[in-house]
């Protein structure tokens, strides 16, 4: 059955409950998060939310879905400079901790191994693709092209809320976040030149 077009308040209503929600289990992850705080955060009521996602789950995974989108969508591998790439989700991490905290609850509630989603393929083509030509090409060093974009990835997670280390946020000064992103300049193409 095709799903109902929303009226302008529906729109509004669903649109509530996601930003409500992707707070709530950005906060407590899946089990923790609670439907009543969703609820009550979005102004509206159970029946809404159960109507426009089902299930309290299904709700989690449209949020996070869209969130592992939005990356694909924003920072795209468009480049020959991985070293690049790798500091544009440095960024975007900053902008959106939400998304490593919806991950990490992702991994330890879900997906404790393996993909952190069914569909990585779909998500992750494009980038092994740029990273297989780039190898071809004798700009990126061997290796499989997977464990390299891993890599790529857990480097410019280095100072994400997930750090054992240190968590950095929007409110340090530019010149930290500059050295930041000019020390994993450097490290991301030391990492992936070839040798």
């Amino acid at each position: 059955m095709p799903q109902k077009q929303l009226t302008p308040r529906g729109a509004a209503t669903r649109a509530r409950i996601i930003e409500a929600a992707t707070a709530e289990f950005a906060a407590h992850g899946l089990a923790g998060a609670r439907v009543e705080r969703i609820v009550d955060a979005a102004r509206t009521n159970k029946a809404q939310l159960y109507t426009y996602f089902g299930s309290k789950e299904k709700l989690f995974d449209a949020i996070f879905g869209a969130s592992l989108d939005r990356i694909v969508e924003v920072v795209p591998i468009d480049s020959s400079d991985l070293a690049d790439w790798a500091v544009r989700l440095y960024d975007e991490y900053l902008e959106r901790p939400d998304l490593i905290r919806l991950a990490t609850w992702t991994r330890l509630e879900r997906r404790p191994t393996g993909h952190l989603v069914e569909d990585a393929e779909r998500r992750d083509d494009a980038k092994l693709r740029f990273i297989a030509q780039g190898q071809v090409e004798g700009r990126i060093r061997d290796g499989d092209p997977f464990d390299l974009m891993a890599l790529v990835i857990a480097m410019s997670m280095a100072w994400s809320p997930v750090s054992n280390v240190y968590a950095a946020t929007g409110e340090e000064t530019e010149d930290v976040h500059r050295a930041r992103r000019e020390l994993l300049r450097g490290a991301v193409a030391a990492a992936v030149s070839p040798a």
